[in-house]
């Protein structure tokens, strides 16, 4: 999505993250803020004083957008290996960089994505991700978006998700197709 071009101010006082650093920050009431891209289930805001920051979903009143409600997953028990694995490939599509308006799979930067059946019923999902920076401190958001996402699939009762560096991350990682709209031979 590209930048809205009018201003919009904060409906109400509301928690953001900022961008790279990941550090939470209250933005007040009538701050002037400005939409760069909304993908994913959150909205990367530009402020009045020129910082990038990260607004969750849940909050998408304060900047007179409608809440979306996630449907229910359903009964945790009920789907199998490979149906699980689509799924979490699926959810993983829908986190996006805050800064790049591109999804995590088709950055590289899942490197692990393993369906382990539990003894106990339903199944532990494992993945292995990593940044495009090692310094990026938006890690441990994506790292949440990833686990909160996959917690609530159908026959996933258990989400073990890490942050790794190695290897480190290169755009020779991204899909083809990404490869092709950033421009990369």
């Amino acid at each position: 999505m590209r930048a809205e071009v009018a201003a919009i101010p904060l409906s109400r006082d509301c928690e953001a993250i900022l961008i790279p650093g990941g550090d939470k920050v209250t933005l007040r009431a009538g701050t002037q803020v400005r939409i760069t891209q909304s993908l994913g289930g959150s909205y990367t805001l530009q402020t009045e004083q020129g910082y990038l920051v990260r607004l969750e979903d849940k909050d998408a009143d304060a900047i007179g957008r409608q809440v979306v409600v996630p449907p229910s997953a359903g009964n945790p028990a009920t789907a199998e290996g490979t149906d699980v694995e689509k799924s979490v490939w699926a959810q993983l599509k829908t986190i996006y960089d805050p800064e790049i308006p591109i999804n995590i799979v088709d950055l590289g930067l899942v490197y692990v994505c393993r369906i382990v059946p539990l003894a106990s019923g339903g199944n532990q999902v494992e993945i292995e991700m990593t940044l495009t920076a090692p310094g990026c401190g938006m890690g441990h958001v994506l790292k949440a978006d990833a686990e909160r996402k996959i917690r609530g699939l159908p026959g996933v009762t258990d989400v073990r998700v890490e942050v790794v560096m190695t290897p480190p991350w290169s755009p020779a990682m991204m899909s083809e197709a990404v490869k092709r709209q950033m421009g990369f031979p």
